[in-house]
């Protein structure tokens, strides 16, 4: 068996994203969610890999900016929207999403570390490929103003070095 990885251009392959993230995340389960409210950065970059049965089976969005991590001006890489379609799960398609979204990262020689925001039941899904907690406060931009974004648990991924702890600002939407 074949899988192929498409990485794609984040607003041209949207349509294609979309029916994926709205089934993982419907809106009768975003409007329980703490978070389900935030209005999202749109990804620069997308990861899918449909499965050999038919249709996209997991997505991994991919996002490049300047934050600013304890006054100064840092290029980071960001992870988000990772979602796997119900009935493709546990068969490795967010390992090797994931995976190639780090690469792809990696490969812009103006990171310093990987960011993404993830629920409790996801921490040893992220700790287990290298993900390490940030434990310092994150900054970001919604539609009323500058909030602290608590709401889920950052984690970094050394490119170059990763930070740790201290003050994150996002420098627009989160991811």
């Amino acid at each position: 068996m074949t899988i192929e990885i498409d990485l794609l251009n984040g607003d041209a392959s949207w349509p294609r994203a979309e029916p994926l993230l709205d089934a993982v995340w419907p809106d009768d389960v975003m409007a329980t969610l703490s978070w389900g409210h935030i209005k999202w950065a749109h990804a620069d970059l997308r990861v899918l890999i449909d499965a050999p049965e038919g249709g996209l089976a997991c997505h991994v969005g991919i996002y490049f900016r300047t934050i600013d991590w304890n006054g100064n001006k840092i290029h980071v890489g960001g992870i988000g929207g990772v979602s796997t379609r119900q009935d493709c799960r546990g068969r490795g398609y967010a390992s090797l999403a994931l995976a190639a979204a780090v690469d792809t990262i990696r490969a812009n020689e103006a990171v310093r570390f990987a960011l993404l925001f993830c629920e409790e039941q996801n921490f040893a899904f992220y700790r287990a490929r290298g993900w390490e907690p940030f434990e310092g406060e994150i900054w970001c931009e919604q539609p009323d103003g500058r909030i602290r974004f608590d709401l889920m648990a950052p984690f970094v991924f050394d490119i170059k070095r990763a930070p740790r702890q201290g003050r994150i600002d996002l420098c627009g939407l989160p991811w």
